[in-house]
């Protein structure tokens, strides 16, 4: 299969789409983008597996691609890029942690373990916690988007038991995106990649934004982004033509 982009952006939230376009709509003027969503239907049961063998199955007859992903769409991707790096030139993460398992997802369980109240009132809280003041659009709309991400989640996390992943790097170059003020995936979470990184790695923090940063700053996110796959490309480039 033959494919018309350079780069794919991986989605496990298909509900949360509209705070990644301002960033896909930017990384677009430096790169073609393709958008891979991982759907789960009602029936199915949670595993990272099954996300990762469907991405496979998407990738495994086109050419090696730039591969993206934020939250959950970024951890399948950290994944697949582990299993199957010859399909990956280099792998971007935003608001991934270093224990991958540790989305947003975690922290909406803790509280509904720790306290009294109902499955909406946590929602509420986390759009609070997540984006503070700053909303991308009406309250209303961020809880019901969280709750459909929720039942759309490929890992087993419950008030009872919380999955964990294995720790570490991948073998193409990486990149790793975090944000000062993001409540989620916080100073330690984020710098805990640092005992992965190679040397053509690189780890970078947004100043403000929180666990959406890329949404509220897409043309700075970008302009990192964009910089970093030049850098890469330039690499295998001298690579693919060098002299024996």
């Amino acid at each position: 299969m033959s494919v018309n982009f350079d780069a794919l952006w991986v989605s496990a939230s298909p509900s949360l789409k509209c705070l990644h376009m301002p960033l896909l709509i930017n990384l677009n003027q430096y790169k073609s983008i393709g958008h891979w969503e991982y759907f789960q239907t009602a029936d199915e049961g949670a595993s990272i597996d099954v996300a990762v063998d469907l991405l496979h199955n998407f990738l495994k007859n086109c050419r090696p691609v730039h591969l993206v992903g934020h939250g959950i769409g970024g951890v399948i991707a950290l994944i697949f890029t582990r299993k199957y790096p010859q399909y990956v030139n280099s792998l971007t993460l935003l608001a991934v942690a270093g224990q991958p398992a540790n989305t947003w997802h975690v922290h909406y369980y803790q509280q509904r373990q720790l306290f009294n109240l109902t499955r909406t009132q946590v929602l509420v809280n986390t759009v609070y916690n997540l984006f503070r003041d700053k909303l991308p659009c009406h309250a209303n709309k961020l809880i019901n988007n969280l709750n459909k991400d929720l039942e759309n989640l490929p890992l087993m996390h419950s008030m009872y038991q919380r999955e964990n992943l294995p720790k570490g790097g991948v073998s193409v170059p990486l990149m790793v995106c975090g944000c000062k003020t993001d409540p989620i995936v916080s100073y330690p979470e984020l710098h805990d990649w640092e005992l992965y990184l190679k040397l053509q790695d690189m780890l970078w923090e947004c100043p403000q934004g929180g666990h959406f940063f890329h949404c509220f700053y897409p043309e700075k996110v970008g302009a990192k982004i964009s910089s970093f796959w030049q850098n890469q490309d330039i690499h295998l480039y001298q690579k693919q033509f060098s002299l024996p």
